[in-house]
């Protein structure tokens, strides 16, 4: 049985003198200025750093005040942070303003494209899958909290429009539906501990950096666009993936409450596609059209960021190892 663990995570072990500075602040103590400049801006410790900063406008940390979720401190920290991971994206993914054009690249599917959904559906091992999962865990299990942060920030249709998607995210007034709760429950069935955070020391920079991006674009109003882009690249893309991560568990032999997360995603995003594309994004465009060049930087970002993680899982996968950081092997920790 899965052992009890408090709604909050506790702490993660810190990754360097960045995440050390952070994780001694959101214990009370006054941090002392890290250096910022040349950490690896994709690298383990300052991306914990910044998961940790942000992990308080969430569900927070056990035992650490709530009142840091606005400490001077810790902001100051954060910008730094966010500063480095911002200038790094920028400089790596390349500019556009062609959203629809952008969009449009984001329903084909190449025919050579093999990713980690590919690799699970067709050769891929019952330790992968769990594995992966508990990786996504990191955002499935606060599924669409990132995107809801961007709702007082629209106008109009467009907030109208991605309401109607969150409230599916949601569960549609259904708890038992949320998709964070159908994330819960397939890890449950998988043999993998199912609370809030249980992974966060096993995750990797990769996996961090992409819900860090999430996080600062529904953060910042300046990065409304951004995060949009981040939105739409999920739902666009969702269905086939999830569709291969369905026969992936049938042909692994996974029960009902395994699959059903992803078998929701397939229908659900399907129809969320259309929504994002034609109520949000069209709308958006036509009342602020100077945000075109965000919404272009969040696709490419997010993009950017998936395929560094798919790159490290493969990368481990092939060589018959674990890509948890802590060399765990997918079993319970």
């Amino acid at each position: 049985m899965t052992a009890t663990m408090p709604k909050a995570p506790t702490l993660p072990a810190p990754r360097g003198p960045i995440s050390e500075a952070v994780l001694s602040a959101l214990r009370g103590n006054r941090p002392e200025s890290p250096a910022v400049d040349g950490s690896p801006p994709y690298g383990e410790d300052l991306q914990l750093a910044l998961y940790c900063c942000y992990e308080p406008h969430y569900r927070g940390f056990d035992g650490v005040d709530a009142d840091l979720e606005w400490d001077p401190a810790l902001l100051t920290i954060r910008a730094e942070l966010e500063g480095a991971f911002l200038g790094a994206l920028r400089a790596d993914v390349p500019a556009g303003a062609d959203v629809e054009s952008e969009l449009g690249e984001l329903l084909v599917e190449h025919v050579d494209a093999f990713g980690v959904s590919h690799h699970l559906r067709r050769q891929g091992e019952l330790w992968q899958l769990r594995e992966y999962v508990a990786l996504r865990s990191l955002y499935h299990l606060k599924e669409a909290d990132p995107q809801t942060f961007v709702i007082p920030r629209l106008d109009g249709p467009p907030k109208a429009a991605l309401v109607t998607v969150q409230h599916d995210e949601y569960g549609a007034g259904d708890p038992e539906r949320a998709h964070s709760k159908l994330f819960a429950d397939m890890m449950a069935e998988l043999g993998l501990c199912e609370a809030y955070g249980a992974y966060l020391d096993s995750a990797p920079a990769e996996m961090l950096a992409e819900v860090n991006f999430m996080s600062l674009c529904g953060l910042h109003r300046g990065l409304r666009g951004a995060l949009i882009g981040q939105f739409a690249t999920v739902e666009l893309t969702s269905s086939p993936g999830s569709d291969r991560l369905v026969k992936a568990m049938r042909r692994l032999g996974c029960g009902p409450a395994a699959i059903r997360f992803y078998a929701e995603h397939v229908e659900a995003d399907a129809v969320h596609e259309q929504l994002v594309r034609r109520e949000v994004i069209v709308p958006l465009l036509s009342a602020e059209p100077e945000l075109a060049p965000d919404v272009v930087f969040g696709i490419r970002g997010s993009t950017f960021l998936a395929a560094r993680l798919e790159e490290r899982l493969l990368r481990h996968w092939n060589r018959g190892e674990s890509s948890f950081r802590s060399g765990m092997d997918g079993r319970r920790p």
